[in-house]
């Protein structure tokens, strides 16, 4: 089955599965009325938007700048940088530094650019025990999926849901209460953190004047995944750059109200290097693997390297009617919703993801809430031009179009063919889409032209 007719089959599926829909309007429900309430900490939001944008776009356009300058500032405290084009090179590189560390066991926070090039799988298949230490990352790892949401990976599951997880997975007894499966989550992880030779994180930002790697979290597992392990892998994309740390107190809140609406999370923690002679704790060695994998073509494309300034927030998955409907997993991405669409298609091939471009209202809501003011609904319309332009249409498209442009561009076509012969081709063509869920569209009996014929006969 062709990935355009999973996504439709799927889609259906899940718009029509009511426990489902259930479950995220009312997750989703909560966390929107807690990003209002959160926006009242801003005097003006729109300026603080503006500014974000501002930076962001700028650091994007001058990005081999401040890679650099990254660069050398983190090496000089002894970090080690890793430069990794694409998806295959970050997993050969990291799976060399796990030979040389004989590590047997790994620790990992929450990180979707390692969900990206798929690491969870890879260090599995090289006999190396994975354990996401995020609950919501825990939860979906022992249920064998991807995570369903950019910022709330278990979204899609229920208490009840999580207890017969654990229930199946970790023998636990059943249990309606959050904390205590926060609890047993807990208890599980703690001999994990201090048995783990290698922690591997990602990154929200990375910050050129300092040379360091900024994560924002709310469990502090990301500081027991680095503080306990002899070595810190963060695995980040080259587009989180920022010009400096005095840019955070834009970002951080920036973040943290557009996902969550908090004034700001609960754990932020800069990581500049590996433990230096002063300091009593940390890694004796930090890596640091700057992924491409896709973004320079991106960056290549001036109308759509916006999409670049993306600083993974999921505000945009909240309020997308499409999203809400058929849910994260339906898009078949490490990155769902609205800017899953605009990216995915550039970072994993546009022949295989293009689909993704269609599955929008353009009701642009996903603009109006991006707290960096990407054009998300302009640039998926630019998606599909180019996919059109690539000649990725497929052959039942373009005779469509083609029968269609033709019909409207010769009125006199349009007269001789009979009203019943329209509907015909109408309920032919839409028989598989439109006419699924959907009475049949019906062809009007006249034309406008004659209707007007006939009023201007009338008013003589």
């Amino acid at each position: 089955m062709t990935k355009i007719k999973q996504f439709l089959q799927d889609s259906e599926t899940k718009s029509f599965d009511l426990n489902h829909r259930q479950i995220i309007k009312y997750n989703i429900g909560k966390y929107n009325l807690a990003v209002k309430q959160g926006l009242q900490q801003y005097h003006n939001h729109e300026l603080a938007r503006d500014r974000a944008s501002f930076i962001k776009t700028n650091v994007i356009n001058n990005l081999d700048k401040y890679l650099i300058e990254f660069e050398n500032n983190f090496t000089q405290r002894g970090g080690k940088v890793i430069w990794a084009q694409n998806k295959e090179e970050a997993l050969r590189e990291i799976g060399q530094i796990m030979k040389r560390k004989r590590a047997k066991s790994v620790v990992k926070s929450k990180s979707m650019t390692t969900e990206e090039i798929h690491l969870n799988e890879f260090l599995e298949k090289n006999g190396i025990e994975t354990v996401e230490t995020d609950l919501g990352e825990y939860i979906v790892q022992l249920a064998d999926q991807r995570p369903y949401h950019i910022v709330t990976p278990a979204m899609h599951m229920s208490k009840k849901d999580i207890s017969d997880l654990f229930v199946k997975k970790l023998k636990t007894q059943p249990t309606d209460d959050a904390q205590e499966l926060v609890l047993t989550a807990r208890r599980l992880m703690r001999d994990k953190y201090t048995a783990a030779e290698v922690g591997i994180t990602g990154g929200n930002y990375i910050i050129a004047d300092i040379g360091g790697i900024a994560v924002t979290e709310n469990e502090g597992n990301g500081r027991l995944s680095t503080a306990f392990p002899k070595t810190h892998i963060a695995v980040v994309g080259i587009e989180k750059i920022i010009p400096s740390i005095m840019d955070l107190d834009l970002f951080w809140p920036l973040l943290a109200t557009s996902g969550t609406g908090q004034n700001v999370t609960v754990y932020n923690t800069i990581f500049t290097g590996p433990r230096q002679p002063q300091e009593k704790d940390g890694p004796e060695e930090m890596y640091v693997v700057l992924l491409d994998n896709g973004r320079t073509d991106l960056l290549a494309l001036p109308d759509k390297r916006e999409a670049l300034n993306c600083i993974r927030c999921g505000a945009c998955l909240n309020v997308c009617p499409v999203y809400r409907n058929i849910g994260g997993h339906t898009y078949e991405t490490t990155y769902s919703g609205p800017i899953g669409s605009v990216i995915s298609p550039h970072y994993d091939g546009m022949a295989e993801h293009k689909h993704l471009s269609y599955a929008s209202s353009l009701c642009g809501a996903c603009t109006s809430v991006c707290p960096v003011k990407i054009n998300i609904h302009e640039l998926l319309l630019l998606n599909r031009q180019q996919s059109v332009a690539e000649g990725l249409a497929d052959n039942q498209e373009k005779l469509t179009f083609k029968m269609w442009a033709r019909a409207m561009k010769n009125r006199r076509m349009m007269d001789l063919v009979p009203t019943r012969m329209k509907n015909m081709a109408l309920r032919f063509i839409l028989k598989d889409t439109w006419s699924r869920k959907r009475e049949p569209l019906q062809v009007a009996p006249k034309s406008f032209g004659k209707l007007y014929k006939e009023y201007q006969k009338k008013k003589k």
